[in-house]
């Protein structure tokens, strides 16, 4: 294909009946024929190639093939031209009257569109499959099972490719295909349009070969992704105009203008560093002079550079050792030797994925590259609130593209809330194409929520377009213990994927279970690494510890040297009494201090809260949980980590430790939120989460031996509370065991009861936690198969055990209901590989309960209307976003919906029960503000308003709830 237009012979070659077939039309815009799309599709397709699909990628399918990357290069041009021959029937040409006229005039009969109710049965990416199974079997000598695994890219590339059951009933529907009083000028120019597109792209010759050859199921998942991508460019028609009445042939250079205005950045390419762990990490990530980098970090580096080829790496070190950038810097080194093209983060929360942006950020900026314009990346933020980002929304602004194609035979000219995403370039891009519900993630660089990748593994529509968005990249998963069974279920489905890519994976957590540890290793490698091995990786007990596996090759293990990093954190057990907690802090804090309170559940922070604040002053007491509406939220996080963060951050901000302050917290503050207080009480909580909040303790140094804290808070300590000790068998609060379940807390128990034995009462030292050292060890007991704790615990710990594996089970098989199955053999076709599948699975919360276990959610947006009728922004949001009137009657300027849209929550779990959901729901759309509800109004049509009345309250459900900008949303039964 020539660098400067479509390829040749389009369209000298075709008579004239193939060339009256349609693909495209717009009343104002005009029409384009399906041979000039086959071309634009094409030239696309081997565009991208060339310049935008990274190596990792490229080699894959290379791989794959009898001509290496010179057959792959030609198939990929190939299916893109092809993937539309299914408009060469009667059920899509017939929509547009006045172009079937013109194909009737060509000798290609058909009936009118209303004679043909039935005609939606055979859309045209299942027509085109079809007709090219036909077309290789009649013309080329192909067997139907050898056409499928290559043909299924054009059934699929609308993004669910057909089952079984779909192509079988075309035979029912033939008449839609052809004509049958003309069927042989219709089959004449299906072939013929066939023919010319094998001729155009070099595929003719080469069928011979292919016919034997077995594609394995991630090359056809990345070559349907491919061809979709290319479909999308070539559709656009501000790149690609329609033709104009008259008109026959396209301008010249039309597919250079259209890839020179699209301007899309090409992949990263990694430039492996020969340096020193270091100089490497001095230059990464700017550290000081002098400063030296921990072990980890170093292992790290070394081990990737060592591994037999880059694949899986599991990296175990305490909170605070720097995780974080010893991942990105094996990234570096795996992506220069794999030839991935980007990399994507993926985080637990939308609040830990805001604050890794502009790390990510700050280490692409100094990143070598193999490319003259190594400034010129594309970046993503991967959640529902991005745009609330200020570091993303920097990089965000300006026009917007047009897709015109509709095609009529499905569900593509749906539009949904956010499709219309405004974007302009940047140093480092969000790109303006690549922004998007469904391809914001093919940017080289992401960093967003786990929910992300975790859809990889979701039957979904246009999952080609996600396995194609990880399959160019190195992934990092971070904190992996904070998942349960259930996004475990779909994680180890998606690593079993990546590792069938080739993807190199990097997984972080600091108190990693041995057992779980085995299961990402085998997810990933499948059956290519020996169950001895893998047993050597279970069995390792070493802390901060290294893991590296590579199919086919012996896992690698790495003992790095502690940082010498250390903190002692004394146990206590108090009561779960708010009085008796309240005299407690009021003696820590008689001399000044900051405390973190961290309860299980937003109800028990309001309880906390309030009790504390009758005590102490309100001043002196704030709250941070999930219950605010998201813009209060990124401020509540910037103002905890301006008042506690590490002392450097908090001088740069301008901000001031309080002298005497305390946080009541859910479990926002668990992770990723470096925060640092002088006191910890904790619910309890599974050891692992509960290590977590000990690392808030201490966690930066402040003086000398901590000689610039409250002399008595110079000891870290940690009161454990929310459990009825009285009891036989201590028994937790009822929030905490709907939420963790009684087994991993009795565990927890257990193993830090000897600890917890020796506590004082308020005076003196309780027992000692050394962090890091004890780290490994507990996470290890409470999660391994020994007994622990007394014996008159056993009992029940053996009945809770037996109440958490049932539930373990249950959870692994609702995940399977919508999971995409394992990878197959290599031929196997991914005929109805989405098949039962969710439909579209998107990055709201309501997607993410498509991989998250738990009761449906319901989020609204939060507006109030004040006594005179007038729509507002809550009171209290911050930038003077607070109290904006919002016209009720028309749909509001973009700036000020862009509010409105910030202002979303998730109601919480009294919401979560079917019938008082369905209630709130009816009661919401009944009070749905119709001017909203327009394309205009993008970023609010469709989405459920809460309306506050004027001191903020509202009913909902039998609910009654109030919101405040100190307390965020409270919710009580309505009486």
């Amino acid at each position: 294909m020539g660098s400067d237009d479509s390829p040749q012979p389009w369209p000298g070659g075709l008579s004239a009946a193939a060339r009256s077939v349609w693909a495209k039309h717009d009343r104002e815009l005009g029409w384009l024929p399906l041979w000039q799309h086959m071309a634009d599709s094409a030239a696309v397709a081997g565009r991208l190639w060339d310049e935008w699909l990274p190596r990792q990628v490229r080699r894959l399918v290379a791989e794959a093939l009898p001509g290496g990357e010179e057959d792959a290069r030609r198939l990929a041009v190939w299916l893109a031209a092809v993937h539309d021959v299914g408009k060469a029937t009667p059920a899509f040409a017939c929509q547009v009257e006045e172009l079937a006229a013109a194909m009737r005039d060509a000798g290609l009969g058909m009936p009118r569109r209303e004679q043909l109710p039935d005609r939606r049965m055979v859309p045209h990416g299942l027509a085109g499959q079809v007709l090219l199974q036909k077309w290789l079997v009649e013309r080329h000598g192909w067997t139907r099972r050898e056409t499928l695994q290559f043909a299924i890219v054009v059934g699929g590339h609308h993004g669910v490719p057909p089952t079984n059951s779909d192509i079988s009933q075309v035979n029912i529907y033939r008449n839609l295909l052809c004509t049958p009083a003309c069927e042989d000028v219709w089959r004449r120019v299906q072939d013929e349009l066939l023919d010319t597109a094998a001729a155009a792209c070099g595929a003719a010759q080469r069928l011979g070969e292919w016919q034997r050859t077995k594609l394995p199921q991630p090359v056809q998942a990345v070559l349907s992704a491919l061809v979709i991508v290319a479909d999308w460019i070539a559709s656009n028609v501000d790149l690609f105009p329609y033709f104009s009445a008259g008109q026959a042939a396209p301008e010249p250079g039309r597919a250079d203008t259209a890839w020179k205005r699209l301007a899309l950045p090409r992949p990263w390419q990694a430039v492996e560093s020969e340096e020193e762990p270091e100089a490497l990490f001095a230059a990464r990530f700017a550290l000081p002079p002098g400063a030296t980098i921990r072990p980890v970090q170093a292992e790290a580096v070394r081990l990737a550079r060592e591994m037999a080829a880059p694949g899986l790496m599991i990296i175990e070190a305490p909170m605070g050792e720097g995780k974080t950038e010893a991942a990105l810097a094996a990234a570096e080194i795996f992506a220069a030797r794999s030839g991935a093209g980007g990399c994507f983060i993926a985080l637990p929360t939308m609040a830990t994925g805001n604050a890794m942006f502009p790390r990510m950020l700050n280490w692409l900026r100094r990143l070598p590259d193999a490319r003259a314009d190594p400034g010129a990346h594309t970046v993503f933020l991967a959640h529902s609130k991005a745009a609330l980002n200020k570091e993303y929304a920097g990089l965000v602004s300006g026009g917007t593209d047009r897709i015109a194609d509709v095609d009529r035979d499905g569900a593509d000219d749906e539009w949904r809330p956010g499709d219309d995403e405004r974007a302009s370039s940047a140093e480092l891009v969000a790109h303006h194409w690549l922004r998007g519900r469904k391809k914001g993630m093919l940017s080289s660089f992401v960093a967003g929520t786990i929910d992300q990748l975790l859809f990889a593994g979701l039957k979904s529509r246009h999952l080609a377009l996600r396995h194609l968005a990880v399959a160019g990249k190195v992934v990092v998963v971070d904190e992996a213990h904070a998942y349960d069974a259930y996004m475990n279920s779909y994680l180890d489905r998606v690593l079993s994927w990546l590792g069938a890519y080739g993807v190199p994976v990097v997984v972080l957590s600091a108190t990693l279970p041995a057992r779980r540890r085995r299961e990402l290793a085998a997810a990933y490698t499948g059956s290519a690494v020996a169950e001895a091995d893998l047993a050597e990786v279970e069995k390792a007990d070493g802390y901060p510890l290294l893991t590296g596996v590579t199919p086919g090759a012996t896992p690698q293990l790495r003992f790095p040297a502690a940082s010498g990093r250390a903190t002692e954190v004394c146990l206590e057990r108090l009561d779960d009494d708010l009085d008796v907690l309240a005299d407690r802090l009021a003696e820590e804090l008689a001399d000044g201090g900051c405390a973190l309170v961290v309860r299980n559940t937003v109800d028990r922070v309001h309880q906390t809260a309030r009790h504390l604040s009758e005590r102490f002053g309100a001043d002196r007491v704030s709250v941070a949980h999930a219950r605010f509406v998201d813009l209060d939220r990124v401020e509540n996080d910037a103002r905890l980590l301006a008042a506690f963060g590490p002392p450097d951050k908090v001088r740069e901000a301008g901000g001031k430790r309080p002298d005497t302050h305390i946080v009541v917290a859910s479990q926002v503050v668990e992770q990723s939120l470096d925060v640092d207080f002088d006191l910890l009480a904790s619910d309890l909580a599974p050891v692992d989460l509960l290590l977590q909040r000990m690392g808030r303790l201490h966690r930066h140094r402040r003086g000398e031996g901590q000689s610039e804290r409250p002399p008595r808070l110079r000891t870290a300590r940690c009161l454990v509370t929310g459990v009825d000790w009285t009891a036989k068998v201590p028994r937790p609060v009822r929030g905490s065991r709907l939420i963790y379940r009684d087994y991993p807390l009795l565990r927890a128990l257990a193993v830090l009861e000897p600890l917890l034995a020796q506590a004082g009462t308020g005076e003196g030292a309780g027992a000692a936690v050394r962090l890091p050292a004890d780290i490994n060890p507990l996470v290890q007991a409470a999660y391994g198969p020994d007994p622990v704790g007394p014996p008159s615990w056993q009992e029940a710990l053996e009945q809770a055990r037996d109440d958490h594996e049932l539930h373990r089970v249950r959870q692994r098989i609702e995940a399977e209901q919508f999971m995409l199955a394992k990878v197959g053999r290599p031929g196997r076709p991914l005929t109805g590989w989405a098949d039962g599948g969710v439909g579209d699975a998107d990055d709201t919360r309501r997607g993410a309960a498509q991989v998250r276990d738990g009761r449906p959610t319901l989020e609204v947006l939060v507006v109030r209307r004040r006594a005179d009728g007038v729509l507002t922004t809550l009171p209290g949001l911050s930038g003077d976003r607070g109290g904006l009137e919002v016209p009720g009657d028309e749909a509001p300027s973009a700036p000020l919906a862009r509010i409105v849209a910030g202002s979303a929550l998730r109601l919480p779990y009294q919401f979560g029960d079917p019938d008082v959901l369905a209630k709130a729901v009816a009661e919401l759309a009944a009070n749905s503000i119709p001017a909203w509800q327009t394309r205009k109004a993008y970023w609010l049509a469709g989405e459920l308003v809460l309306i506050l009345d004027e001191n903020c309250r509202s009913r909902l459900a039998g609910y009654e709830l109030r919101y405040t900008r100190t307390d965020g949303l409270e919710v009580h039964r309505d009486n």
